[in-house]
């Protein structure tokens, strides 16, 4: 690596924090860095406590310590004491409990998701995370193997609020780099070795296979791949939103839906505006063929009944309108 790893990681962290205030964020002053006390967390703090007093900000650690580990404690204390040496203006330890459904990686996300943002240290904070491109490599492909529909394979947002992740364009190696640089000493946590992890098998055995296949440069593209969905996705985001407000200001209720002014949409706009409508029904974990079925009280009516959707609700075509109601509430 070149020794110009330093400051293309402060770069980054000064790119996004200059757009983060340009949208109207860190008014207050106030900002966050979750660090895990691995290469890329501690490369961000670093770029993070030099770039951030420069812009007149404050900035508070924040290490979650997943208790998953028998040394968790000793390790989350170290990591907190390393971002005070780098110069944070506060640091922390956040102990959380990893419980509930979809196994260890699930809930140590939903459990450290959930810290952070508690640990929020002004309304519009944000909270800098170390994702990097080869995350956002890994993310597209988990995507693609689920089938989840572009919103995942456009992968993680630059700038999310309150979440932050200035290191989506720089690679893995160049954290390791910035570390070695700067004489800083990465943990490595186990987990990001177990082979029981999808991410794991990812990072280690698909992504080296198709680098090997493909000639190089898997991740740069893959990343490349999410920045164009995600822009394709806001485009018809924007779309849908002025099709469902037109639907709705048509409809006589708020929980009814106007299907004249939606029929003749484009699918891929219609669907997606008919999810927001749902959502905001009170539908949970809408999955793609739920919102197939509801679609196709607009898109291929032939007087079928209703579509039964996660929350107890149901979704039925009548007089015109789409209805969405609870049917022990009618």
């Amino acid at each position: 690596m070149t020794d110009d790893s330093v400051p293309l990681v402060r770069a980054a962290v000064r790119a996004l924090l200059t757009t983060a205030r340009a949208e109207g964020h860190l008014g207050s002053g106030e900002l966050a860095v979750a660090v895990s006390g691995g290469a890329d967390s501690l490369a961000l703090a670093a770029a993070t406590a030099y770039v951030a007093p420069r812009l007149g900000l404050r900035t508070h650690g924040l290490v979650v310590d997943h208790r998953l580990q028998p040394n968790s404690a000793a390790i989350a204390r170290q990591a907190a004491d390393t971002l005070r040496d780098l110069g944070l203006n506060h640091a922390e330890v956040l102990p959380v409990e990893v419980t509930g459904p979809g196994g260890t990686e699930a809930a140590a996300r939903r459990a450290r998701y959930a810290a952070l943002r508690a640990a929020l240290p002004a309304p519009d904070a944000l909270v800098l995370l170390g994702h990097t491109r080869d995350d956002q490599a890994e993310t597209v492909l988990l995507g693609l193997g689920r089938g989840s529909g572009p919103r995942s394979i456009a992968g993680m947002r630059p700038l999310d609020p309150p979440w932050g992740r200035p290191l989506l364009g720089v690679s893995r190696v160049t954290t390791v780099a910035v570390c070695d640089r700067l004489g800083l000493t990465p943990w490595s946590d186990p987990h990001n070795a177990d082979p029981r992890f999808t991410r794991v098998r990812l990072r280690t055995e698909v992504l080296p296979l198709l680098e090997d296949v493909l000639a190089g440069g898997v991740a740069d593209a893959l990343a490349r791949t999410a920045a164009q969905v995600r822009e394709d996705n806001e485009a018809l985001d924007a779309l849908a939103t002025a099709v469902l407000a037109a639907a709705t200001t048509d409809a006589a209720r708020a929980d009814e839906l106007e299907v004249d002014t939606v029929r003749e949409v484009p699918a891929a706009v219609r669907r997606r505006a008919l999810r927001t409508w749902l959502l905001a029904g009170g539908v949970r974990e809408l999955t793609d063929a739920q919102l197939r079925a509801a679609d196709d009280l607009i898109g291929r009516w032939r007087g079928q009944g209703g579509v039964w959707l996660p929350g107890g609700l149901v979704v039925r075509r009548a007089h015109g309108r789409l209805l969405l109601h609870r049917p022990d509430q009618q």
